[in-house]
């Protein structure tokens, strides 16, 4: 049990926690983004961060200081909480990102935990290899390997009370997405980053991106606090939340400042393209397009890098009030419409919904069916698997319609859940809010709860009362059970 993480709430898989961060002495509440410093170009100064958008975490890379002579010896001499004028939590990257980039660091995993150590890391990184997508499995396989051993030789460095984080790598494998979740759930590390996904999000490949952050997760245990590594962009958090990840990191918000680029929930937009601000942050409301062509290009990097950090900020809040009041996949659902691959990521979600229904309330206070994607989400599949407890008896009509006194029971079937007892109609999520203009996805999954129930009881005879459900719902509707269209002459059997 790791007692530095607590979860509080939760909607799906994501969760709001709260990770205790010893050697800062403060406890950092999750979901939460640590933005990226670079302390030789600092756009935003970390006591701002702090003050103006409410930053509990920040990280930085100790490579960069250790391998830079001036940094180094005042990191050494001050610590990286003085460095970097930064009261909360300070993580540290190892240089592993380099070592992707480049292929080759000047360091060792005993040397940089120490280094990280010495300089004040709350929370250090070893030195795990980010094995990139689509590599072959014999490579994906000996780079896990060599992660593997870093982890375990990690866990015997004396390092007192900071933190050390248990990357989880395994390129595009699921199975070995798995079995490295598993692993690193198994040292006595603390925090969990999913591994070399960055090439993933820039070629948009969120599909991809949810099966092995899904894998991944089924391999680690619900106490493991989850980072995504280089996870910046505000358009992907609902999405990744949703799955299980609890802390973010990027340079997005600097970098894209940098080259002129003005992040939305829902994309990024050159600013030089941009004749209003579509926001309400600081920046956006005291001034205009024009005003801040006009400034210098320094100046214009800070306001935009402020702005593209009130919007993921502000992002990061919503979702924790969607978890509390449970209906993060709503939010999901309407994130999912801002790009057709952040839609491919929803739909990959849903594939996973078996596993989130692990995590996810049997009780929430609305569902509202906002898309197909809707009829697959978990709480229909926990609907279909409770059927199985019901015991319907003699003759039953299963009907969206009234009752009819020639059967013995009479149940009602709402897509896209299926048939229930009318008594259970006021009960989550039977109470969802439902369109009038349902999709065909609607309908077959409430076949298949129709299906589900029939074969479960081989005695009892059905009749299905439908309004004109498509021929591809009816057809998964068992032959035995009686059709009936009330909306037009009954089908027969």
């Amino acid at each position: 049990m790791r007692e530095h993480f607590e979860v509080r709430d939760g909607d799906a898989a994501g969760r709001i926690g709260e990770l205790t961060v010893p050697r800062a002495g403060v406890t950092v509440e999750t979901p939460a983004l640590l933005p990226v410093v670079n302390p030789n170009i600092v756009t935003i100064e970390p006591e701002r961060m702090a003050a103006e958008f409410g930053a509990e975490i920040l990280i930085t890379n100790s490579y960069i200081i250790k391998t830079t002579d001036d940094l180094e010896a005042r990191a050494r001499e001050r610590g990286l909480h003085d460095l970097l004028g930064f009261d909360g939590a300070i993580m540290t990257d190892s240089g592993s990102f380099q070592l992707a980039e480049y292929g080759e660091i000047d360091t060792t995993t005993e040397e940089i935990l120490q280094f990280q150590h010495d300089v004040g890391s709350d929370i250090g990184t070893p030195v795990d290899i980010p094995t990139p997508p689509d590599v072959s499995r014999e490579r994906a396989e000996s780079e896990l390997r060599t992660t593997q051993e870093r982890l375990e030789l990690a866990e015997t460095v004396d390092v007192g009370d900071m933190l050390v984080n248990a990357p989880v790598q395994g390129s595009t494998y699921p199975d070995l997405r798995e079995e490295a979740g598993a692993h690193a759930a198994g040292t006595d590390l603390d925090v969990f980053p999913v591994g070399a996904v960055v090439p993933l999000m820039n070629d948009y490949r969120y599909d991809d991106m949810v099966d092995v952050v899904a894998a991944a997760k089924r391999g680690l245990t619900r106490d493991c606090p989850v980072h995504l590594f280089g996870a910046g962009h505000p358009m992907m958090f609902a999405l990744a939340v949703a799955l299980g990840c609890d802390l973010f990191d990027s340079a997005a918000y600097a970098l894209y400042a940098r080259d002129g680029r003005y992040l939305t929930v829902d994309g990024t937009e050159h600013f030089e393209d941009l004749d209003y601000l579509p926001c309400s942050c600081p920046v956006c409301t005291s001034t205009t397009p024009g005003e801040l062509r006009e400034l210098g290009p320094e100046e214009r990097e800070e306001e935009l890098a402020a702005h593209n950090l009130h919007v993921t900020f502000a992002e990061i809040r919503r979702i924790k009030q969607a978890i509390r009041d449970g209906n993060l996949l709503e939010l999901v659902d309407r994130r999912a419409r801002a790009h057709p691959a952040m839609l491919d990521g929803y739909r990959a979600l849903t594939d996973h919904a078996s596993q989130l229904e692990e995590t996810d309330p049997a009780s929430k206070g609305s569902f509202f069916y906002l898309s197909n994607e809707s009829a697959h989400r978990p709480e229909v599949l926990r609907h279909h698997r409770r059927l199985d407890r019901l015991s319907p008896e003699g003759d039953v009509l299963l009907t969206e319609g009234s009752h009819s006194r020639d059967y013995d029971e009479s149940w009602s079937v709402v897509p896209p859940f299926g048939p229930f007892p009318k008594a259970l109609r006021n009960t989550y999520p039977l109470t969802a809010e439902l369109p009038e203009r349902l999709d065909r996805d609607a309908y077959e999954q409430a076949a298949r709860g129709v299906a589900r129930l029939v074969e479960a009881n081989p005695d009892v005879s059905f009749t299905l009362a439908h309004e004109d459900w498509p021929d591809g719902a009816l057809g998964l509707v068992p032959g035995r059970v009686e059709l009936l269209n009330l909306w037009g002459d009954a089908d027969g059997d």
